[in-house]
């Protein structure tokens, strides 16, 4: 069977253009905002997350109303972030194979009613601890179908050289937010009480809703089909455990928000615990933290020139240790505050280096896909140390809790960076945009219906060369599975030594098309690799067969 579509291997022929090499602009802080789409939902995101933080701190306060056993304190934040652990991987799949404004705009609206019911229990003197916890958790599933599609747009929104500067401008966002959240719910707290908080947060999220449904944004179906849900997870999961920096990044944040969160969760206890503590002092301490955060965030762009990704990452690792250890022991708000206010900092600089780095390690038919892995393994470490550190302040004290956080955290965050190595280079390294266009037309023949697709490349290689072939095969055995190939193995003819035959497997003949959807530039880089060793008079043979049932 002739191929319908040139294979990786097999156009030899017409090697890519080289990349010409150009000066990188510099690029402001502020620069994305000069583009109106992504300034509109920007300013979504904005009040979005003013949303999130208003219904988090007043479940936060209600549950110290409610009780005061740390567990069920510190449990309000696992509630709300374990959803996105749970369902992040779903959401994501479904972010890439659906409309990402539609789905965006049912978020919205999911959230929205959760605020009501939400509010409504607080209304009619339903609430309980339990019930809190559901409803947070309801919140919560909000938040994790809204956040992988939000990360996969904003790099079809920015220019490749504005990424690190609008990611840096959402956590300007979050951490804005971290302010105006809780202080407009603690004012609306002391002055009326939680239950008008969710009614507001229910409020503003139908206009959130609203101000997407502006955006006018062209989905272009996939012309192969979509993919099914369950096909589309497994080649998300099966794309990140073949990207050594994306694993290299999901070891790094978890061990960050895992110890991290220790601070967050016990933070209204410790608030309570400070001389006049109350609300307000919940809310002031939140409100350091974001500020820090954005103050920090107008030097990333010198912090990325002086220092590399590692070291912005230890660096905030123990800045937010420290910060941490002096939260065990603060007497009063004037220590309280400043310590708050370098936590925030260290906590933006560690979470933007690892989600640039996270962007810029993942194509875009995957990117909604990997970010939700990306912020499951935040959720869930987000969610686990919750409980961990509210059952040993339980079983012991607040500071116990605390000082183990800031200690193992460092240790932690250590031997990850000496030892879980991305071997990717800097993170402009590979390029990872699409590889041509036209690259998955539809055959203009009927494709055969059933079977998996078995496909031989045959390449002739000097011996004397065969360890540094083996090594560039190993990458291509990385890269055929990331885009999708469910079987990979590189055979060598005991006879004929030189003789070597690569057989990859596909699941069927669309999913064999999709791989060629999927390849990007540093795919065909890694092509010419493999093409410089063949010896062959013409280039590699390839054929395709059909396995019959």
């Amino acid at each position: 069977m002739p191929p319908i579509f040139p294979d990786s291997t097999a156009d030899a022929e017409n090697p890519p253009e080289p990349a010409i090499e150009r000066r990188a602009p510099r690029v402001g802080a502020f620069d994305p905002l000069s583009l109106p789409v992504f300034r509109m939902l920007w300013s979504t995101w904005l009040i979005a997350n003013v949303c999130m933080w208003m219904n988090d701190v007043a479940a936060a306060w209600m549950m110290t109303t409610l009780t005061t056993t740390p567990i069920w304190v510190a449990l309000v934040q696992s509630a709300s972030t374990l959803p996105m652990f749970l369902l992040g991987l779903p959401s994501g799949a479904l972010a890439d194979i659906l409309d990402r404004r539609r789905w965006l705009i049912a978020t919205q609206f999911w959230l929205a009613g959760a605020a009501v019911v939400l509010c409504a229990a607080s209304v009619l003197d339903l609430i309980t601890a339990p019930l809190l916890l559901a409803l947070t958790f309801a919140n919560g599933i909000g938040l994790a179908m809204r956040w992988p599609v939000f990360a996969a747009i904003v790099p079809e929104l920015v220019p490749r050289t504005q990424l690190p500067a609008a990611l840096g401008l959402n956590g300007i966002a979050m951490n804005a937010s971290r302010i105006i959240g809780p202080l407009l719910a603690g004012a609306i707290i002391a002055s009326a009480g939680s239950v008008w908080v969710f009614g507001l947060n229910a409020v503003l999220s139908v206009a959130c809703g609203f101000v997407v449904m502006r955006w006018r944004r062209e989905h272009v179906p996939n012309p192969l089909g979509r993919e099914k849900l369950i096909g589309a997870m497994r080649v998300g999961v099966q794309f990140v455990r073949q990207s050594q920096r994306m694993r290299a990044v999901l070891v790094r944040i978890s061990i960050f928000f895992l110890h991290s969160t220790a601070l967050l969760a016990l933070l209204p206890l410790l608030a309570r615990g400070l001389h006049g503590g109350d609300a307000g002092t919940f809310t002031l301490l939140l409100a350091s933290m974001g500020a820090g955060a954005i103050v920090v965030v107008l030097f990333l762009p010198r912090l990325r020139q002086a220092f590399d990704r590692d070291q912005l990452v230890l660096r905030g690792t123990l800045i937010q240790s420290a910060a941490t250890a002096v939260m065990a022991y603060a007497p009063n708000t004037w220590v309280a505050v400043p310590a708050m206010f370098f936590a925030g900092a260290a906590w933006i600089t560690v979470a933007n280096s690892l989600s640039v780095s996270a962007q810029l390690a993942l194509p875009d038919w995957v990117r909604a896909r990997g970010m939700s892995m990306y912020q499951m393994a935040i959720m869930g470490a987000t969610a686990f140390g919750a409980a961990v550190w509210g059952q040993i302040a339980t079983v012991g004290t607040l500071q116990t809790a605390l000082l183990i956080g800031a200690v193992s955290g460092v240790l932690m965050m250590g031997v990850a960076l000496r030892y879980v190595v991305d071997g990717g280079g800097s993170d402009e390294d590979n390029d990872l945009s699409p590889a041509r266009e036209g690259w998955a037309q539809a055959p203009a023949h009927p494709a055969p219906s059933e079977g998996r697709v078995v496909i031989t490349v045959q390449y002739i290689i000097d011996p004397a060369r065969a360890a540094a072939f083996h090594l560039v095969m190993q990458q291509t055995r990385r890269t055929r599975l990331a885009e999708g190939a469910i079987g990979w193995e590189l055979l060598n003819d005991i006879r004929e030594p030189e003789r070597y035959v690569e057989q990859i497997v596909d699941a069927s003949w669309t999913e064999h098309l999709r791989r060629f959807n999927r390849a990007t530039a540093a795919d065909l880089a890694l092509r010419e690799r493999r093409l410089a060793f063949h010896l062959g008079e013409g280039p590699p043979v390839v054929t395709r067969y059909i396995v019959k049932r």
